[in-house]
Protein backbone atom coordinates (compact mmCIF):
# COMPACT_ATOMS: atom_id res chain seq x y z
CA UNK A 1 0.00 0.00 0.00
CA UNK A 2 1.40 3.63 -0.81
CA UNK A 3 -0.30 6.04 1.07
CA UNK A 4 1.53 9.22 2.07
CA UNK A 5 3.36 11.75 0.61
CA UNK A 6 4.39 11.42 -2.62
CA UNK A 7 8.08 11.65 -4.54
CA UNK A 8 7.56 14.51 -6.13
CA UNK A 9 6.44 16.37 -2.83
CA UNK A 10 9.03 14.83 -0.57
CA UNK A 11 11.82 16.01 -3.29
CA UNK A 12 10.22 19.13 -3.04
CA UNK A 13 10.27 19.90 0.97
CA UNK A 14 13.72 18.87 0.64
CA UNK A 15 14.46 21.23 -1.82
CA UNK A 16 12.86 23.87 -0.12
CA UNK A 17 14.63 23.27 3.17
CA UNK A 18 17.73 21.86 1.76
CA UNK A 19 18.14 24.41 -1.88
CA UNK A 20 16.91 27.18 -0.84
CA UNK A 21 13.62 26.58 -3.44
CA UNK A 22 10.10 27.70 -2.53
CA UNK A 23 7.13 25.54 -2.38
CA UNK A 24 3.47 26.64 -2.91
CA UNK A 25 0.33 24.99 -3.84
CA UNK A 26 -2.35 27.95 -4.51
CA UNK A 27 -5.03 25.25 -4.82
CA UNK A 28 -4.68 21.77 -3.61
CA UNK A 29 -7.39 19.45 -5.20
CA UNK A 30 -8.69 16.14 -4.07
CA UNK A 31 -9.72 13.25 -6.23
CA UNK A 32 -11.37 10.03 -5.25
CA UNK A 33 -10.64 6.44 -5.71
CA UNK A 34 -12.01 3.02 -5.37
CA UNK A 35 -9.01 1.31 -4.00
CA UNK A 36 -5.11 2.34 -3.09
CA UNK A 37 -3.70 5.03 -5.70
CA UNK A 38 -0.53 3.75 -5.80
CA UNK A 39 2.58 5.20 -5.63
CA UNK A 40 1.99 7.49 -8.37
CA UNK A 41 -1.36 8.68 -7.19
CA UNK A 42 -3.15 7.37 -10.68
CA UNK A 43 -4.36 3.76 -9.85
CA UNK A 44 -8.22 3.17 -9.42
CA UNK A 45 -9.79 6.39 -9.92
CA UNK A 46 -13.55 6.33 -9.10
CA UNK A 47 -15.85 6.74 -12.04
CA UNK A 48 -16.22 9.86 -10.19
CA UNK A 49 -13.26 11.68 -12.12
CA UNK A 50 -13.43 15.71 -11.07
CA UNK A 51 -10.82 16.62 -8.56
CA UNK A 52 -12.69 19.16 -6.24
CA UNK A 53 -10.76 22.26 -4.32
CA UNK A 54 -9.77 21.55 -0.84
CA UNK A 55 -8.73 23.88 1.94
CA UNK A 56 -6.72 23.17 4.84
CA UNK A 57 -6.10 24.88 8.84
CA UNK A 58 -3.22 26.28 9.64
CA UNK A 59 -0.32 23.23 10.24
CA UNK A 60 -0.39 21.78 14.10
CA UNK A 61 1.75 18.97 15.81
CA UNK A 62 2.79 17.94 12.19
CA UNK A 63 -0.88 18.08 10.91
CA UNK A 64 -3.18 19.23 8.62
CA UNK A 65 -7.41 19.03 8.35
CA UNK A 66 -9.33 20.30 5.81
CA UNK A 67 -11.44 23.27 7.06
CA UNK A 68 -14.95 22.86 5.03
CA UNK A 69 -16.92 20.48 3.36
CA UNK A 70 -15.36 18.65 -0.20
CA UNK A 71 -18.98 18.27 -1.87
CA UNK A 72 -19.20 15.99 -5.58
CA UNK A 73 -23.04 16.77 -6.64
CA UNK A 74 -24.83 14.78 -9.46
CA UNK A 75 -21.99 12.24 -8.60
CA UNK A 76 -21.45 9.95 -11.39
CA UNK A 77 -21.64 6.03 -11.05
CA UNK A 78 -22.63 4.33 -8.28
CA UNK A 79 -19.49 3.05 -6.00
CA UNK A 80 -17.36 2.69 -2.41
CA UNK A 81 -14.73 5.16 -2.20
CA UNK A 82 -11.83 3.57 -0.34
CA UNK A 83 -9.37 6.39 -0.72
CA UNK A 84 -8.20 9.94 -2.42
CA UNK A 85 -5.55 11.53 -3.72
CA UNK A 86 -4.57 15.58 -3.30
CA UNK A 87 -3.12 17.01 -6.33
CA UNK A 88 -1.64 20.38 -7.05
CA UNK A 89 -3.95 21.41 -10.27
CA UNK A 90 -7.70 20.90 -11.40
CA UNK A 91 -7.21 18.42 -14.45
CA UNK A 92 -3.34 17.41 -14.32
CA UNK A 93 -0.44 18.76 -12.62
CA UNK A 94 1.86 16.84 -9.60
CA UNK A 95 0.25 13.90 -6.86
CA UNK A 96 0.97 15.30 -3.65
CA UNK A 97 -0.03 12.73 -1.18
CA UNK A 98 -2.79 10.29 -0.41
CA UNK A 99 -4.99 8.34 1.90
CA UNK A 100 -7.95 6.29 3.03
CA UNK A 101 -11.48 7.09 3.30
CA UNK A 102 -14.12 5.71 5.41
CA UNK A 103 -17.64 4.84 4.82
CA UNK A 104 -17.66 6.25 1.45
CA UNK A 105 -20.45 4.44 -0.30
CA UNK A 106 -22.17 6.40 -2.71
CA UNK A 107 -24.65 5.83 -5.87
CA UNK A 108 -25.11 7.69 -9.03
CA UNK A 109 -26.98 11.08 -8.98
CA UNK A 110 -26.10 11.31 -5.30
CA UNK A 111 -24.41 14.35 -3.50
CA UNK A 112 -20.92 12.92 -1.77
CA UNK A 113 -19.62 15.02 0.76
CA UNK A 114 -16.81 14.98 3.04
CA UNK A 115 -17.35 17.16 5.51
CA UNK A 116 -14.78 19.33 7.49
CA UNK A 117 -12.35 18.17 9.62
CA UNK A 118 -12.54 14.52 8.15
CA UNK A 119 -9.89 15.06 5.77
CA UNK A 120 -5.89 15.20 7.09
CA UNK A 121 -2.72 15.16 6.43
CA UNK A 122 0.48 14.30 8.44
CA UNK A 123 3.91 14.20 9.05
CA UNK A 124 5.64 12.32 11.75
CA UNK A 125 7.16 14.84 14.54
CA UNK A 126 10.22 13.86 16.44
CA UNK A 127 9.90 13.06 19.93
Amino acid sequence: MAHGLSNYLCNAILDAVGNNTSLAVAVPYVKLHVGDPGAAGTALPAIETTRKSISFGVAAAGAIVSDADISWTNIAGSQDATHFTVWDNLTAGNFLFSGQITAGAYTAGDTYTITAGNLSASLTVAS
